[in-house]
């Protein structure tokens, strides 16, 4: 189409395209070397931490493809109300998905929880550099697991038909 007169032929070339895709090459070109060069100040400037560069890509590595998320419904830091005295309360975390709820209590010596209704599962608690602790489920539903989180966490709960995760947190 010719810029000038809106007719779709210039008379020039006889497509009147040629001029267009030619900008359209150069554009893109451009883009490009603005978003590369972008890229190697923020790398320069502001470098992401190595430490959040591995923690990113394992827990891209540990995502579910067939799991269904558990929503996080209560967590004690946000919803709970203070009690007066009490200087180090344990956090209290609850998680849903459809009928399946998980209760977690969060200490400095573990984890403890349930899960409703009880059932026949197993559980894996997700964490940065390490890998994926299994912990035992009795018949009731109940884990115990010694080894506190240390930084983000997530649960993978493997139940006969279905793999749940929960959302990632921080201890």
């Amino acid at each position: 189409m010719n810029k000038d007169n809106g007719f779709p032929y210039d008379g020039a070339n006889g497509d009147g395209d040629g001029d267009e895709s030619a900008d359209a090459l150069l554009e893109a070109t451009a883009d490009a070397l603005l978003e590369e060069e972008l890229r190697q100040a923020a790398a320069v400037l502001d470098p992401v931490p190595d430490f959040l560069r591995q923690l990113a890509l394992e827990a891209y590595a540990l995502h579910d493809l067939d799991a269904r998320i558990a929503e996080l419904t209560f967590d004690s830091l946000v919803d709970a109300l203070p009690v007066r005295g009490v200087t180090d309360a344990p956090r209290m975390l609850t998680f849903r998905a459809g009928a399946l709820t998980v209760d977690v209590e969060v200490t400095g010596d573990g984890l403890i929880g349930q899960v409703l209704p009880p059932g026949s599962a197993r559980i894996e608690v997700l964490g940065g550099p390490g890998a994926a602790r299994p912990v035992a489920v009795d018949s009731l539903g109940r884990f115990l697991s010694d080894d506190p989180p240390r930084g983000p966490f997530a649960l993978r709960l493997r139940t006969g038909t279905e793999v749940i995760v929960t959302e990632w947190l921080r201890a």
